[in-house]
């Protein structure tokens, strides 16, 4: 069994079992080697945080990008990497199914598609074509000689549409077109996520935890959710404290923040090896 491979029923293990797990989101390949050193079992990559790394605003990356920070990834730890395909980096099925593929290629072993046009006019795919697009995602990964899991998305309460019955619809949906997972970042109530979790069952939902919604790990774990994710919180939590700590010298000449960095030997030995 090959690297990619074992990694991938790994990631498929964890999704089967009974008990909840946390999948943090790394920006970068340093950021991805501190987590793999705190135990987590699995790695998602992130798009927003990257893109802020490369002084661009979320949805301004290009798949070779997106791809290239895979391989970074992949190459900084032992661990599964899921990667956030956006909408796939394109409208049409066959070509949305094309950048699953080449993810593969870079070492990802699982990741996920949204139903977000990318477009302010128009922001969420119309049902069939959302639908087909995830058929067309599902018919690709099957050809690869791992199982990757696919992770289809509503992207609706992102976009100023909190529609919980057209979430259920279109979850539900791509769950019979052959997703592995369902996620439906933004949810803003324990109902909401429930509703999720009972609408596609047995099937693992993954649930955002990075802004309004306030859960513990064990509450989403009673509530029956299998994974959870970050997103950009953690890649933010960076940012926000390396700007207030620049603020900070700006405005008041000071360098408190110094009293919360961390050490530089134990920074350097992360990287060490």
């Amino acid at each position: 069994m090959d690297a990619q491979t074992r990694k991938a029923e790994a990631f498929k293990a964890l999704h089967e079992r009974s008990e909840i797990f946390v999948i943090p989101n790394p920006w970068d390949a340093g950021s991805a080697k501190m987590l793999a050193s705190l135990g987590y079992q699995a790695l998602a990559t992130t798009s927003a945080g990257y893109a802020f790394s490369q002084s661009k605003p979320d949805g301004g990356l290009s798949l070779d990008e997106t791809l290239d920070n895979v391989r970074a990834i992949v190459a900084a730890t032992d661990l599964p990497v899921a990667v956030d395909l956006e909408n796939g980096f394109a409208d049409a099925p066959a070509e949305l199914a094309q950048s699953l593929i080449r993810a593969a290629q870079a070492g990802a072993v699982g990741g996920s598609i949204e139903d977000a046009t990318g477009r302010e006019e128009t922001p969420i795919y119309c049902f069939e074509h959302a639908v087909a697009r995830i058929e067309a995602a599902v018919a690709a990964v099957r050809t690869l000689p791992f199982p990757f899991m696919l992770t289809a998305r509503a992207e609706n309460y992102l976009h100023g549409n909190p529609d919980i019955n057209d979430t259920l619809r279109r979850l539900q949906a791509f769950a019979e077109a052959g997703a592995d997972v369902l996620y439906a970042p933004g949810l803003r109530t324990a109902e909401e996520v429930l509703a999720v979790v009972r609408a596609v069952a047995p099937k693992p939902v993954n649930v955002l935890m990075s802004g309004g919604l306030k859960l513990t790990v064990q509450q989403l774990a009673e509530m029956g959710v299998r994974r959870v994710s970050t997103g950009s919180a953690l890649a933010l939590a960076a940012y926000g404290e390396f700007f207030r700590a620049a603020e900070e010298i700006q405005q008041s000449g000071t360098f408190g923040f110094t009293s919360r960095s961390m050490p530089y030997a134990r920074a350097n030995q992360f990287f060490k090896g």
